[in-house]
């Protein structure tokens, strides 16, 4: 399997330097790879908003303060520590996985992780029922989804000032180093009971190195978003599927898990565009728009660090947005 092979040192052409890459469908080659552009927090808001418009992403370097993210880190594993998740006798803010265990009896949840959000089965049953749990907490609900740093920056940054309203629904993912990587996708998928125009902070908890499976974004990916988008309402129409049937991320017309592809180096391959990649460091956070196609790495970090991440979104509340984000999320919820 691809997730099985370890990553080894390589150089590419393009300049920088990256180790080898792995994602569902094998190694990412070279020629896909490219650096993810940072920005400073403090840079003017016109320039932020021209580079977020152009690119349909924003890499925040450190706009989260680094010592709240590790704080819910810990708190994290320390939640989750009766699953046996970690090795024994190390801290749990460093989110050490004990290799000795099966990886599949920690299994992720989320966008293709178990079908349509369904539950991955009772071997699991204590690790997930657990990590469902995590998202109600107080160090996670208040002091990490509310931090206000994140939402006066989406408040400035899009003009919405005091319309700005964060969803209810957030989804705190955890990948367990050689589990399966999030496939390839946007997030109006599984936004379409709303009009087009939220935006999906993507906040690592915790340092991801470039082996570590964090997020990874399609070169220009916006674009194409779009193209597929109003290819599936099209289809959709053809095909006679209802207004409530379009809007599903789970329709006949699509993968059951609601993915474009469960293969990034299939369809980097295919649309010519590169992944763009980067190491992150607690404090960090990724904004993109809705069409921002996206994916993930395999997590190979060569000490076992689990990769701890969660995906924040704003909204206009003045313009309709999809109100099934409106509560916490539930393996059942059909979104």
């Amino acid at each position: 399997m691809p997730h099985a092979s370890p990553p080894k040192a390589s150089s590419t052409a393009l300049g920088p330097y990256y180790p080898d890459l792995f994602v569902n469908d094998g190694q990412l080659p070279p020629s896909c790879i490219g650096p993810l552009k940072a920005s400073k927090p403090s840079l003017p808001t016109s320039e932020l908003r021209k580079r977020f418009e152009e690119d349909g992403y924003l890499f925040l370097k450190g706009i989260l303060p680094r010592a709240h993210v590790q704080k819910a880190r810990e708190e994290y594993f320390k939640f989750l520590a009766p699953s046996g998740l970690l090795k024994p006798g190390t801290n749990p803010v460093d989110g050490i996985f004990d290799a000795t265990k099966d990886r599949n009896t920690f299994p992720g949840i989320g966008s293709g992780a178990a079908g349509a959000n369904g539950h991955p089965g009772s071997h699991a049953a204590v690790f997930v029922d657990r990590a469902l749990e995590a998202h109600y907490q107080s160090w996670y609900a208040d002091d990490l989804c509310k931090h206000p740093a994140l939402k006066d920056f989406v408040a400035k940054l899009t003009g919405w000032g005091s319309k700005t309203t964060a969803f209810t629904r957030t989804l705190l993912r955890n990948n367990v180093p050689g589990n399966k990587a999030i496939g390839v996708h946007y997030d109006q998928i599984f936004l379409r009971h709303g009009e087009p125009t939220s935006i999906t902070a993507w906040v690592p908890i915790g340092d991801v190195k470039l082996t570590g499976g964090g997020l990874i974004y399609l070169e220009k990916g916006h674009h194409l978003g779009i193209e597929q988008e109003a290819q599936f309402m099209e289809e959709a129409k053809k095909t006679g599927l209802s207004e409530e049937e379009a809007k599903s991320a789970f329709n006949q017309n699509m993968m059951s898990t609601g993915l474009l592809s469960e293969g990034p180096r299939e369809f980097a391959e295919r649309f010519n565009r590169r992944w763009l990649v980067a190491d992150f460091e607690a404090g960090d956070v990724v904004l993109h728009n809705p069409f921002a196609i996206h994916a993930s790495t395999i997590n190979h970090d060569p000490d076992d660090v689990i990769r701890l991440a969660t995906d924040l979104r704003f909204v206009d509340s003045s313009r309709p947005w999809d109100q099934r984000w409106s509560k916490q999320y539930t393996l059942d919820d059909g979104v």
